[in-house]
C-alpha cells in the first residue's frame, strides 16, 4: 500500500481557512483517488497534526502546506513524526519555491485584475528564518519572470522586513504607481485579509484550491517518497 499522505495546515481562527483547505485536498483526491490523504493542523483547528497521526498505520508522508522554510518545517514537523513511533515517516519540502506554485499566484493575481505592467507585492506571512525569507524572494523571482518582468517585491505580515505597506509605498517611490497585491498564502487568514487591505490596486485571494497547488501536494508527496527510496536502496548497497 502507498503511505497516507498527510497534509499539514498551519491552522487559523479564520472560519474559510479549514473549508479552503479541505476544497485543496478534494482536489488531490480527484487526481489520485486511490490513495489515503488525511490533514492535519499545527495549531487552532482540529485534527491537530499528532490526532491525525495517531490514526494512520504504516507508514506516511508529512506534506506541509507551508510556503517555504521555517521553524514548523525544521522544528514542528519532524518533533510531531518522532513522536508517532508507531510510524515510518517522511517529511516532504515545503510548497515553495516551485513553478507550480508561480502558476497559482499568476492566476489569482488574473483573476484580481491585475493588468500587464502593474507591479506586485508578495505578500507572505513572515518568518525570522533567513531560509523562509530566501524562499520567499526566490518566489517573488520566479513571479517576475512568469509576469512578464515586472517588479516583483517580497513583503510581510510579521516578523520580517518590508511590511505590505512599505513595499507598497517604497515602489511608488521608484515611479511604480500601479500595485497589486499577491497573496503568498494556501488559506484566507488575519494574515492574508491584513495584506489584502494594504493593497492600493488590485488584491488576488489566497491560493486555495487552485489544481496547480493540488498537482505541488502531490509532487512533493512523489519526491518525498523518491528520495526515501534512494536511500533505503544506499543502504543496502553498503550493508
Amino acid at each position: 500500500m502507498q503511505p497516507t499522505l498527510v497534509a499539514v495546515a498551519h491552522g487559523s481562527r479564520d472560519p474559510r481557512a479549514p473549508h479552503a483547505v479541505e476544497a485543496l485536498l478534494d482536489r488531490v483526491r480527484e487526481l489520485r483517488p486511490r490513495l489515503d490523504v488525511r490533514l492535519g493542523h499545527i495549531e487552532l483547528n482540529r485534527p491537530l497534526l499528532g490526532d491525525a497521526l495517531r490514526e494512520v498505520s504504516g507508514a506516511a508522508v508529512l506534506v506541509p502546506l507551508l510556503l517555504g522554510r521555517g521553524h514548523h518545517v525544521k522544528r514542528d514537523l519532524p518533533a510531531s513524526a518522532a513522536r508517532a513511533a508507531h510510524l515510518r515517516t517522511r517529511i516532504a519540502a515545503p510548497l515553495g519555491p516551485h513553478p507550480l506554485l508561480v502558476e497559482a499566484l499568476y492566476d489569482r493575481l488574473l483573476e484580481a485584475g491585475w493588468t500587464p505592467g502593474a507591479a506586485v507585492v508578495l505578500a507572505a506571512a513572515g518568518s525570522r528564518d533567513p531560509d523562509s525569507a530566501a524562499d520567499t524572494r526566490r518566489s517573488a523571482a520566479l513571479l517576475s519572470e512568469r509576469l512578464g518582468g515586472v517588479a516583483v517585491v517580497a513583503a510581510y505580515a510579521c516578523a520580517a522586513a518590508p511590511t505590505v505597506p512599505d513595499a507598497v509605498r517604497a515602489l511608488a517611490a521608484r515611479g511604480h504607481h500601479r500595485v497589486a497585491v499577491a497573496s503568498y498564502f494556501t488559506a484566507p487568514g488575519r494574515f492574508a485579509t491584513q495584506c489584502a487591505a494594504a493593497a492600493p490596486g488590485a488584491a488576488a485571494a489566497p491560493l486555495g484550491a487552485h489544481p496547480a497547488l493540488a498537482r505541488l501536494v502531490l509532487r512533493r508527496y512523489d519526491a518525498a517518497l523518491a528520495a526515501s527510496t534512494a536511500g533505503d536502496q544506499r543502504e543496502l548497497a553498503t550493508a
